[in-house]
């Protein structure tokens, strides 16, 4: 595994085996590499024929990769569960406020699929596969025009995998196994043939379909010093440890093209004490964050990815998230990472900012000022010394707070593929039998960290998995 974590696609380890080299151990149909969200979706997309095998390989100990560490929101335009609330939104609504965060710099034609593909997702799981969503309408994202966030029992990303587990393992025509990495692809005059994989002992796996589901390259330190701004590198991580770039750099030594490398999801609210994440749900209903000095230092409401590295550039890397005991109240029992930091002691409580900010290592006079120069913005409805409108509340003792700082949680950069998620090279042709998904194909935020917006990930993920498992599934008929 520490191997996979140093390699990058530049330093010329092999890692694609000609078919002439290898004897096939056993076969299958599709074989899905990686037991995340893009891979527990794709097998369930292609075992819907009962004569095609599945096999799912998940080099961790247990599936879930970074959906597991998500809230498990997904983002879909024109669902059923949104016109029961009284939502009314179109695909192309969703698909403008993707584009717009990222400035145009995605590939439009994908997002604008994806985006009208997203409520058959979410339908799809939901009465197919008896998923748990619900449609989440007391909060939005930054940059969200409307209510579209589909979230699983407790707004945590574990529920969702558990249930798409469960409803893998229950299926007969999949086979699931972990503590199996993917080493190497196994190919014929560029066409992929199989997998060799194995954690102890290398097994050389035939199948007809192979999909790539392991994710981005944020847990190689090299790749993301190859391809991410400087500034991230310093960030804490805070995904999954097997993110280590295998299926980006598998696709590459194929032709597959690369784009969009140096995008990433940043977050500005990973608690320094405790090493939990924050919501950014307290910021969203009204919280601020102050550095050091007791000062703001952006607007907050611009996005959590990019606000990540405005975080990393305050003195020691660190600031404070202060919010109330309203935002406080509204948010517990609604999200289960929320109750758990809270159980960890992540927050403080105090009926002075000054005190509050004292204890926290900031400048309590300066801070109280902060706070009341914002509270007389939000209250008269008027951009406040950061020009922040967006949620804006102000804020009334009993005050809490925490030091954040700066993560680092998941790549955006990855291998082009088209509307099935199949693996295309720099002059359009496919990668013949590769499919990709999740962290592993190009995603849709542009470039840099800027560019994402809340649910991108799980956008790529679970759109390109049910994608390529369909198509993967019906090429065999």
């Amino acid at each position: 595994m520490d191997e996979l974590a140093r390699r990058t696609p530049s330093d010329g380890v092999a890692e694609v085996v000609s078919v002439d080299d290898i004897e096939w151990d056993i076969d299958t149909d599709v074989l899905v590499a990686g037991g995340g969200g893009t891979g527990l979706v794709a097998a369930l997309a292609a075992s819907e024929n009962p004569d095609v095998r599945v096999t799912v390989l998940e080099k961790a100990p247990e599936c879930g990769g970074n959906t597991s560490l998500s809230t498990g929101m997904v983002p879909a335009a024109g669902t059923r569960l949104q016109r029961e609330a009284g939502i009314e939104e179109t695909p192309a609504d969703m698909a403008r406020d993707i584009l717009e965060k990222n400035d145009y710099e995605a590939d439009e034609e994908r997002v604008r699929y994806l985006c009208e593909e997203s409520a058959n997702l979410i339908h799809w799981l939901v009465d197919d596969w008896d998923v748990t969503l619900h449609i989440v309408d007391d909060f939005k994202y930054p940059k969200h025009s409307e209510y579209r966030m589909h979230a699983p029992e407790g707004r945590n990303g574990e529920n969702l995998v558990a249930e798409l587990v469960e409803r893998v393992e229950s299926t007969p025509n999949i086979e699931l196994l972990t503590n199996a990495p993917v080493k190497r692809l196994v190919a014929d005059d560029g066409a992929v043939r199989g997998v060799v994989a194995g954690l102890g002992h290398d097994e050389a796996i035939e199948a007809e379909r192979v999909i790539l589901a392991t994710d981005g390259f944020a847990g190689n330190r090299g790749m993301v010093t190859d391809y991410c701004e400087e500034d991230v590198e310093r960030a804490l991580y805070f995904g999954a440890d097997g993110n280590t770039g295998d299926g980006v750099r598998f696709g590459a030594e194929l032709g597959g093209e690369l784009a969009c490398m140096d995008a990433y999801q940043g977050h500005a609210t990973v608690a320094s004490q405790t090493g939990m994440l924050s919501t950014y749900a307290v910021t969203m209903n009204g919280g601020i964050l102050v550095n050091q000095d007791g000062e703001r230092f952006g607007d907050e409401s611009a996005g959590y990815s990019e606000f990540a590295i405005s975080v990393l550039k305050q003195p020691g890397g660190q600031a404070i998230q202060l919010f109330d005991e309203r935002i406080f109240e509204r948010l517990r029992g609604q999200f289960e990472d929320f109750d758990e930091a809270i159980e960890q002691g992540t927050y403080h409580s105090d009926d002075s900012v000054a005190d509050l900010a004292e204890r926290l290592g900031a400048d309590g006079e300066r801070a109280a000022e902060t706070v009341t120069d914002y509270n007389e913005a939000a209250a008269a409805g008027e951009p406040d010394e950061v020009g922040r409108v967006d949620g804006a509340t102000p804020l009334e003792a009993p005050f809490y707070g925490t030091k954040v700082t700066g993560a680092l949680f998941h790549t955006q950069g990855g291998l082009v593929v088209d509307e099935h998620g199949r693996v295309l090279r720099t002059d359009g042709s496919t990668v013949e039998n590769l499919y990709a998904g999740g962290g592993t194909a190009c995603g849709i935020s542009g470039h840099g960290a800027g560019g994402y917006l809340s649910g991108n990930g799980l956008t790529t993920a679970l759109g390109y998995g049910r994608l390529a498992g369909i198509h993967a599934r019906e090429s065999l008929d």
